[in-house]
């Protein structure tokens, strides 16, 4: 039982780790395309919701694995 929940932790935190990964190739490829500040700006904030989903799945993945070794 405490293994699936370890396993499934570490899944969860992978598939955040992509979702930062991700978020930040967004960006770096919005500042190379040498926007002007408000299209930068615009597109910073259009990728945010996707940073901040990708860390809480991060963090819930790894709560999943801290609990699976406690309990186990």
């Amino acid at each position: 039982m405490f293994e699936i929940m370890i396993w499934v932790g570490a899944a969860l935190s992978i598939l955040g780790l992509g979702g930062l990964i991700w978020s930040i190739l967004k960006v770096m490829r919005a500042r190379k395309a040498d926007l002007s500040d408000e299209e930068l700006r615009a597109a910073v904030q259009a990728v945010m919701p996707l940073n901040l989903g990708a860390l809480a799945v991060s963090v819930i993945g790894l709560m999943l694995v801290i609990l699976g070794v406690s309990l186990g």
